[in-house]
């Protein structure tokens, strides 16, 4: 058979090339995995008797800036489907536009929010604008790399899991001939949940379902729904993803290759989600929202195979000798674990107050009313994305504030520089004192992460959305600064004379900084913060992502290739407290779990 007989689901079996073949794949996200690190991790993929990757793509680290494209460096996207096509995997894209994820906004790029019409996923035509652009870049970049031109891509995914958002029955289409119209023609595929089969399927795409147990009869379902059509699981959940202030989710290992094993006798094709869940590094971790708001960790292990480190785990080691069992030849042998360390304690050196940081922040903006983060005339009037905005206002008296809940997400209130108290989702109103005379007002407004998946995409404006009122009166006369904390500010606030060595009365809200010394080659290493209250990590310029001693999460994976021999300094940004030393660890703990087997809302979604 020729090259040009890509993969085809003409029949129950899928084939490739003209010959039966089954898909054993694996999710691994590029852009949640250091790039030096993408060879070990499809290496690990490889030896583990997987044929096939699988990869979202993320439109806004894609598109920062409404018309600024990056495909470069982390987000090299040619290259790692290259690197796994060297590697002998095959590949199935997922390139959104809105992938979910557990990423901020489902991928979107918060600038979209600036139209105060905008209804994303549908045929609205902002968002039709906004959607072509992209993939015209997009398609440019990936079509090379398809099986027809050479290339080890064998599939496209069509959006994802719309079945549950539905909004509009002209928007899959329109995504479809996005693709097919740039040139795609390698197969289509959508994938929902259990709920979101329902939904009407299009004409040349193939059906799958993503599920974690063999509950409701899912897939006869499915395969009553496309009779003599090859049956895919394209995303079987490996495990399932941590918020804040709750318990660590762990898919104990046996449980999930009794699952996998009678996928595989029932000749279904199947792909991991993840085998390797890596990091939600920044400020690009996304938030649940089915009743109540809940922002979810930097970690993404997932209790997937391979581990956030990227550790060949006990399931690792369980699924390997399963999946041996579909190869005719033997696997290729793992590669050597990734060597860790426990650094000694680093001391606080230096701290700057917030207040002291200002001015190193885009110049700031006043406005009558308070406008939110994504309508900020900053980053060429793209608004801002990430992070925290502070807004800052006269007050001649004391009383009540309350928040109407406009507060997106977490707030914490000042009075002349001295802290309150806190507003979020919860607390609508605090008691602000008196004092003499004209006092300042200042909300330290946290984007805790855009909610990802659910009905509320539309409402995922941050900072504050609406009046804040003072005894019953709107506030006005605000200032606002971005401090979306970017390589520029930091680099300024780095290279700052106003750092003070003086430990004795650190400012807080503020930053603080270490130096850790490497002697030989750098390794990946854990940092823990006990003692610490919540806030952001940045080395070497990187930023880890957050920390909150609420849990689950306690440490933040600090990969090796961040780091360099010789000195490397560390910032946190702190919040609440501190402590005069930063600890590491060679192994992550997760603290309290529960397992998600016996979680009845897995099931559902």
């Amino acid at each position: 058979m020729s090259r040009l007989e890509g993969l085809r689901a003409n029949s129950s079996q899928f084939t490739l090339e003209g010959e039966p073949f089954r898909i054993l794949g694996g999710s691994i996200h590029y852009f949640r995995v250091p790039r030096a690190y993408w060879e070990d991790r499809l290496l690990k993929m490889k030896a583990c008797g997987l044929n096939t990757l699988t990869t979202y793509v993320p439109w806004n680290l894609h598109e920062p800036e409404r018309g600024t494209f990056n495909f470069q460096d982390q987000l090299d996207l040619k290259a790692y489907v290259s690197l796994a096509a060297e590697m002998g995997l095959w590949v199935i894209l997922r390139p959104g536009p809105y992938i979910c994820a557990e990423w901020d906004l489902g991928g979107l790029p918060s600038w979209l929010l600036q139209d105060k019409g905008m209804q994303l996923r549908t045929t609205y035509p902002g968002f039709v604008d906004a959607v072509n652009l992209y993939f015209d870049k997009l398609v440019a970049v990936i079509k090379p790399l398809m099986f027809e031109e050479g290339g080890p891509i064998i599939a496209v995914q069509v959006e994802n899991e719309y079945g549950s958002y539905a909004k509009d029955e002209k928007y899959m289409p329109f995504i479809q001939n996005c693709l097919q119209s740039r040139g795609i023609k390698e197969l289509l595929l959508t994938s929902d949940n259990w709920e979101g089969l329902r939904y009407a399927g299009m004409e040349g795409v193939l059906k799958t379902i993503n599920l974690q147990r063999l509950s409701f009869g899912a897939i006869q379902r499915l395969a009553d729904m496309q009779p003599l059509k090859p049956l895919m699981v394209t995303e079987y959940w490996s495990g399932w993803f941590d918020v804040w202030g709750e318990h660590h989710h762990v898919f104990h290992a046996e449980d999930m290759i009794a699952v996998v094993s009678e996928i595989l006798k029932r000749g279904v094709s199947i792909n991991l989600y993840m085998f390797h869940g890596g990091t939600s590094f920044g400020f690009m971790n996304g938030a649940m929202d089915l009743g109540t708001y809940k922002p979810q960790v930097t970690s993404y292990d997932y209790d997937a195979p391979l581990s956030e480190a990227g550790d060949c785990t006990p399931k690792y080691q369980l699924l390997r000798n399963l999946l041996s069992q579909y190869h005719s030849e033997p696997l290729p042998v793992e590669p050597t674990p990734q060597k860790t360390r426990a650094y000694d304690p680093v001391a606080i050196q230096q701290h700057l107050s917030l207040w002291d940081s200002l001015h190193f922040t885009a110049k700031p903006y006043r406005s009558e009313r308070p406008v939110n983060m994504e309508n900020l005339p900053v980053n060429n009037n793209s608004g801002q994305s990430y992070g925290y905005t502070l807004y800052e206002t006269t007050i001649t008296s004391g009383g009540t504030l309350n928040s109407r809940n406009n507060i997106r997400d977490r707030a914490l209130v000042f009075v002349d520089r001295q802290c309150v108290g806190c507003l979020d989702y919860k607390t609508h109103e605090l008691a602000l004192p008196d004092g003499p005379g004209e006092m300042i007002l200042s909300l330290l407004v946290e984007n805790c992460g855009r909610v990802n998946y659910g009905k509320a995409l539309d409402d995922q404006r941050k900072g504050i959305v609406g009046d804040i009122l003072l005894n019953h009166t709107p506030l006005t006369g605000f200032t606002i600064f971005c401090l979306d904390m970017k390589p520029g500010f930091m680099n300024r606030l780095m290279s700052s004379g106003q750092w003070k060595s003086d430990f004795k009365s650190p400012s807080i809200p503020g930053f603080f900084q270490a130096r850790l010394y490497v002697d030989g080659p750098p390794r990946d290493t854990f940092i823990r913060l006990p003692g610490w209250g919540k806030g952001v990590v940045f080395v070497n310029g990187q930023n880890l992502g957050r920390h909150w001693c609420i849990g689950p999460q306690l440490f933040l994976y600090l990969p090796g290739t961040w780091l360099r021999s010789g000195a490397n300094q560390i910032i946190v940004f702190e919040e609440q407290k501190v402590d005069d030393k930063i600890l590491f660890a060679e192994n992550l703990d997760h603290g309290r779990t529960i397992d998600v087997y016996k979680l009845p809302f897995c099931t559902l979604l």
